[in-house]
């Protein structure tokens, strides 16, 4: 396909990524991004820079005319947050424009960033696309955004005709995660000697930034519409993560580890004082219980039907110390991309 792509999100961590695979194979790239927004991931890039938000329905339609491609990488991946307002209005309120303006297009495909939350978890064996979401309320408001953004994106194709994918990605580890995103922190600190301890039971599916982005551009051109497809490479253990990140950058891994049951109390306590104070903190019940509440992940429908082939996540985990050994630091923020 010869026509131009569009990323909305580009600032981000994904769809930074996704921009750069696009316009290394030379396609068209045309990015959608805020006046505030950090260009760092995309700086030297030849991409068509269009400026606007996702409440900006001018600036959308302008930035999709003629488009046959649009990703969209945007999401507000705060789940401890004490008003979720925000996050909804960023992750349904703005899809719900943005469709709307896709909608009149005529796209070839339109390739959502959605979220493994989206997937239910297996009794028996690996979860995947069709296992039935069962942990709603479980999940909170961060949760409940994401699964009602994506039913709301497969509503569009049946009910608007949108030629949309879902894409359900896992956590992302490699280079350029600036901001960096909550389990990019983490590891952050432990390759720079600053993580105290390792958590016994965080354990996560994972996959490399890079074969995530390709997962989606392979979307773009191949992906069934009205179909979901998981996005990760494997299920790992926190501490493995971190073992790993230590060890390429000759690091010495957080040697102490503290039960999830003992670090949920924790949060329930920090929640407590940062309630009184008027304050948000990453440290809630919720946000340690999102550690540990998926089960491992089938991805296979991926590969059979994109031709996706993920190397390794331990490669990716790899070259995310080293970036983290080497970029200038800054303090944890969410993964906000709009």
């Amino acid at each position: 396909m010869s026509g131009t792509k569009l990323v909305i999100g580009a600032s981000g961590f994904l769809g930074s990524h996704v921009a750069r695979q696009l316009v290394a194979r030379g396609d068209d790239v045309r990015v959608m991004i805020r006046t505030t927004s950090s260009t760092r991931g995309i700086d030297g890039l030849s991409v068509d820079t269009h400026y606007g938000d996702v409440f900006d329905t001018a600036a959308l339609r302008t930035a999709m005319q003629g488009c046959d491609v649009v990703y969209y990488c945007v999401v507000d991946a705060r789940p401890w947050l004490r008003d979720p307002r925000p996050m909804w209005r960023t992750n349904v309120d703005g899809l719900r424009n943005v469709l709307a303006v896709a909608a009149e297009l005529p796209l070839h495909r339109f390739v959502f960033t959605s979220s493994i939350g989206t997937i239910g978890r297996a009794k028996h064996g690996l979860a995947d696309e069709n296992t039935d979401h069962d942990w709603l309320d479980a999940g909170g408001d961060y949760i409940r955004s994401r699964v009602a953004a994506e039913k709301m994106v497969m509503r569009a194709c049946v009910e608007r005709g949108l030629p949309a994918v879902a894409m359900c990605v896992a956590n992302t580890y490699g280079p350029g995660d600036w901001l960096p995103t909550p389990h990019g922190g983490m590891l952050a600190a432990a390759v720079r000697g600053k993580l105290p301890f390792f958590i016994h039971g965080y354990d996560a599916e994972v996959v490399g930034i890079e074969d995530a982005a390709d997962a989606l551009v392979l979307a773009g051109e191949r992906g069934r519409v009205g179909e979901r497809y998981i996005v990760s490479e494997r299920f790992m253990s926190t501490r493995d993560v971190h073992r790993i990140g230590c060890a390429a950058v000759g690091v010495e891994p957080p040697k102490f580890g503290v039960p999830v049951g003992a670090l949920s109390a924790a949060a329930r306590v920090a929640g407590g004082v940062a309630h009184l104070r008027g304050k948000d903190t990453m440290l809630t019940p919720l946000n340690v219980r999102l550690m540990h509440i998926m089960t491992p992940l089938d991805h296979s429908k991926a590969v059979r039907e994109l031709g996706w082939q993920p190397r390794p996540a331990p490669e990716s985990i790899v070259a995310a110390a080293r970036f983290f050994r080497e970029a200038p630091r800054r303090s944890p923020a969410a993964e906000v991309s709009r």
